[in-house]
């Protein structure tokens, strides 16, 4: 089975990558293949290089923002409460004339 069926394999060669974390992956590539300068760690998900003295710095991850955290960013407070009253306004009107039509 295997060879037998599908031939020979193509030669291969195995490199090392070590991440932030001192964790060491040995993919194997074939030998006509570009190997890449990093690889993604499969125990903690850092990028490994192939450097074990120098691997590349782990990404720097950004907080969680709220929707709110975003508008903030792009809305003074004044605008934040004139569209507040400005929704507030509408749905007002929009009872009353409900209620003027439950009466009338």
């Amino acid at each position: 089975m295997g060879e037998a069926e599908r031939g020979e394999s193509a030669p291969r060669i195995r490199v090392p990558f070590y991440c932030a974390n001192k964790h060491e992956v040995v993919p194997s590539f074939s030998h006509e293949a570009q190997v890449p300068d990093e690889w993604d760690c499969p125990r903690c998900g850092f990028p490994a290089g192939k450097d074990p003295d120098n691997p590349p710095a782990p990404p720097r991850t950004e907080p969680y923002k709220t929707h709110l955290a975003y508008v903030k960013e792009r809305r003074s407070d004044a605008d934040g409460q004139a569209i507040l009253e400005e929704a507030l306004a509408k749905l007002r009107a929009d009872r009353a004339a409900v209620e003027a039509a439950m009466r009338g």
